[in-house]
């Protein structure tokens, strides 16, 4: 089946076509411009340079969070839209769990950070046992003292960091005298096909039921709940 998989949850966006976790194509680009702007652009050039219709596609597959929540926001709603005009169904993936699904590195604890700001970031972790991923705690917005801390008394294998937060997570947890190091760069950052990757095994859905996952309430919430405690 063919998988055209989106990925928007951070800085750099990218759309790629698999079949059964074959890697077709990918456009990866990490210009700064909005997703708005280069998601759909991306996805009509990649399908138009494999020769694939739109009508060939199986399965629309996005990280669903966590991460920006605007860069969410585009990735599922285009999923979700493209999904409904096509008739089939979708998967929305962790974007930590899809991140992991692309570095299959055994004998390490693999360790997706994303840059959460307020002093956390959004993470999880795993290991690969046998060939297969296995998911050693549940998505979570955790602050780099308690991730240390964590790790300090868990941390059995060496730590592997990916993601946009590996650069200032690695400096914290190195100073905290963990054994990590971070991910060579083509590993290192979100991609759409470590999206397909994670979608192979996970959930079908219908378009409808699509949500994204935030973890945290957005900033513009969380503003006017602290209004509405001061009055």
């Amino acid at each position: 089946m063919l998988i055209l998989s989106i990925e928007s949850s951070a800085k750099p966006s990218s759309v790629a076509v698999s079949d059964n976790g074959q890697l077709l194509g990918q456009y990866y680009q990490n210009s700064g411009l909005t997703h708005s702007r280069t998601l759909m652009a991306m996805a009509e050039s990649l399908l138009k340079n494999l020769e694939v219709s739109l009508r060939d596609i199986g399965l629309i597959a996005v990280s669903r969070g966590p991460g920006s929540f605007t860069g969410v926001r585009i990735g599922v709603s285009a999923a979700k839209g493209l999904a409904w005009g096509l008739d089939i169904p979708v998967c929305g993936v962790s974007t930590l769990e899809a991140m992991a699904y692309q570095t299959p590195e055994p004998g390490v604890m693999l360790c997706p950070v994303m840059d959460a700001r307020r002093n956390q970031v959004y993470n999880a972790l795993f290991s690969w046992n046998d060939g297969e991923l296995v998911r050693l705690c549940k998505d979570r917005a955790i602050s780099l003292d308690d991730l240390a801390a964590e790790l300090d008394a868990e941390l059995d294998a060496p730590c592997l960091l990916i993601g946009d937060g590996a650069a200032i997570s690695f400096d914290h947890l190195k100073s905290s005298g963990i054994d990590c190091r971070i991910a060579p760069d083509l590993l290192r950052w979100q991609t759409a096909y470590g999206v397909a990757l994670a979608s192979v095994t996970a959930e079908h859905i219908p378009a409808a039921m699509l949500e994204p996952s935030y973890l945290r309430p957005p900033q513009a919430e969380r503003v006017r709940g602290a209004l509405s405690e001061r009055r």
